[in-house]
Order: C-alpha cells, then sequence, then structure tokens
C-alpha cells in the first residue's frame, strides 16, 4: 500500500483510507455491527491504516471494536463533531460531551484528527470563534492531536467554506470534495493546501454518478446547462465509456469507470488521503486494488480536464 505523509501532521499513514460513512456505512444499517467491525478488520489486514467516521455515521463503536487487537500506534483515527441541529446551544459542554462519547466508542486515549464536519459558509464564523478555542482545549488535554474541517460538498460543490477556512489557516486537515465530474479543487483548493503543508483527505471520489449511468446522464446535463462542459462533451449514459477503452499496450485503459476514478483522485498533486466506503469484503478488494493502481495515462487525464475541467456545480451524489 502506497503511504504519504499527512502535510504539517507529519502523520505517515496509507493514500487509501477506510470511509466509515456514505451509502455504505460499512454495511452497519443492513447487517448489523460485527459485519461493519469485520469489514474494518479486513481493510486493516489488507494494508489500510487511515479510518475515517463520524459521530452521524454511526460507526465509530464498529471501527473501535474491528481495530482494538492491532496496535493503536499503527494506525490513524480521523473522526467528526457535527454542527448542525442547534449546534449553538449549550455549545461547549455538548462540545466535549461528544468528544469524550466518540472516544470511549472508538476504544481509545486520543483522537489522531479531529474535524468539524460539513460545515457550511454560513456557520463557519460561528464555529471559529465558539468552538474552536474548545477544539483547542481539547488538544491541549492530549484528547485530539490534529484540527480538521470538512465540507458539505453537496450543498458547497465550488468549495466556498475551505476557501475562507485555508485563508484563516488554522486546520491541520481539510477534507474536500473531489471527482472526475467536478475536479475545481485542483484549481482551487488543493494549490493552497499544498502551499500552507496542509493535509487533504479526498471524499466523493465515487459516487452514484460514477457508479451509475443515469445518474451520470443527469448531473452531466446539469453541468451542460450550467454551460460548464468541454467540448465533445454530451449527456448520454456511455460518456465515460472511453475509461474503459483498449490503451496504447492493447489492453483496457481501466477495468470499470469506477477503478478510473479511484486512480484519479488518489494521484492528483495535494491529495493525501483517497477515502473508500464499502460493505462487502470483495468491493473493498477492488477499490484498494484501483487505489494502488498506476495513474491514468496523460491523454486521458487530458481528455477529462477538457470535458470537465470548468465544472463546479455538481457532487456526483
Amino acid at each position: 500500500m502506497r503511504t504519504i505523509t499527512l502535510g504539517r501532521t507529519g502523520i505517515v499513514t496509507t493514500a487509501a483510507g477506510l470511509g466509515c460513512g456514505g451509502h455504505s456505512r460499512l454495511g452497519l444499517q443492513k447487517y448489523g455491527e460485527a459485519h461493519a467491525a469485520g469489514i474494518t478488520r479486513k481493510a486493516y489486514e489488507m494494508g489500510v491504516r487511515f479510518f475515517d467516521t463520524a459521530t452521524a455515521y454511526g460507526t465509530e463503536p464498529a471501527l473501535g471494536v474491528g481495530l482494538k487487537s492491532f496496535p493503536r500506534n499503527t494506525y490513524v483515527i480521523s473522526t467528526k463533531y457535527p454542527v448542525w441541529d442547534n449546534w449553538r446551544d449549550n455549545y461547549a459542554q455538548k462540545f466535549h460531551e461528544t468528544l469524550d462519547a466518540s472516544l470511549r466508542a472508538l476504544n481509545t486515549d486520543f483522537i489522531d484528527i479531529y474535524n468539524f464536519h460539513a460545515v457550511l459558509l454560513n456557520d463557519y464564523i460561528d464555529i471559529k470563534e465558539m468552538l474552536v478555542p474548545e477544539i483547542i482545549k481539547a488538544q491541549e488535554q492530549g484528547k485530539i492531536r490534529f484540527l480538521g474541517i470538512t465540507e458539505q460538498f453537496g450543498a458547497d460543490t465550488a468549495h466556498q467554506m475551505l476557501d475562507v477556512a485555508l485563508t484563516d489557516d488554522i486546520f491541520d486537515v481539510i477534507m474536500v470534495g473531489y471527482n472526475m465530474m467536478n475536479p475545481s479543487a485542483a484549481k482551487t483548493i488543493l494549490p493552497r493546501a499544498i502551499k500552507q503543508n496542509v493535509g487533504v483527505q479526498c471524499m466523493f471520489a465515487v459516487r452514484r454518478a460514477l457508479s451509475d449511468p443515469a445518474q451520470m446522464k443527469s448531473d452531466i446535463q446539469k453541468i451542460l446547462d450550467n454551460n460548464q462542459g468541454g467540448a465533445g462533451l454530451e449527456a448520454t449514459e456511455n460518456a465515460l465509456d472511453f475509461l474503459t477503452a483498449l490503451g496504447a499496450d492493447g489492453t483496457p485503459i481501466a477495468s470499470s469507470i469506477m477503478d478510473a476514478a479511484y486512480r484519479f483522485c488518489t494521484h492528483t498533486a495535494g491529495i493525501h488521503v483517497t477515502l473508500t466506503g464499502t460493505s462487502s469484503e470483495a468491493h473493498l478488494t477492488d477499490n484498494l486494488k484501483s487505489l494502488k493502481a498506476k495513474p491514468l495515462p496523460a491523454d486521458v487525464l487530458d481528455k477529462l480536464a477538457q470535458l470537465f475541467g470548468l465544472s463546479d456545480c455538481v457532487s456526483g451524489q
């Protein structure tokens, strides 16, 4: 498994991370906690050393069970504090109680990266003024190592919140939405993160639009309606079939669109950890194979840039 240094945190970990949220949530809701813990264990056994969860996902306990037999200093935990549903009420007490509950659920004395979860621009200033002092207290107490923030990509596809957060430069790690159909972060967010040595988690590498042809067609139509499509882009269900065509060596460029999507993200400059979520060991195996594979050919990347290089209006969700 390829390893990276997570920006200024200095953490050395794997470029592939297990995402414990998304639609699958490790299969928790369908198959139960034991199954979800088993997916976590399997990911570790396959070489993954970065695990991202959240209070809101409900998968913290499963992650704690799945990792309990492995040395704590061999893996990285990222989890998130929810900033919605009247979070401003009794905010300091609520923050520390929630953090302590996460520590218990995860069966750990410390969290490597504690993130504010799915922050929108209109909440950011209050979070900075009210909650950042509390997260710094927790850091001083040794409960967390580094500060993180994640965007609400579905509602903020142009990364407005992260643009402001990077200007303040409070956070050691950010989580950004990035994929083949909305690569806008490569122009606006990632260069700044590189300059500031901020660690970057990539989410939305594959969501519905890159696994469901009908959703892909719908998203492409939205891109075209917003005049963000490049020459040759058409709203069809086979618009990305060129990714699985035969390459110059006579073999398929990618084994699937999803394979191409993971390879596109993990080899993008500025991205450290690309997250993959699943409820299936077989699916996990395929995804990790993609995250370990070589970059897409330069001509394919050029074509993707031609088609989607102006797009910032879809998330792929």
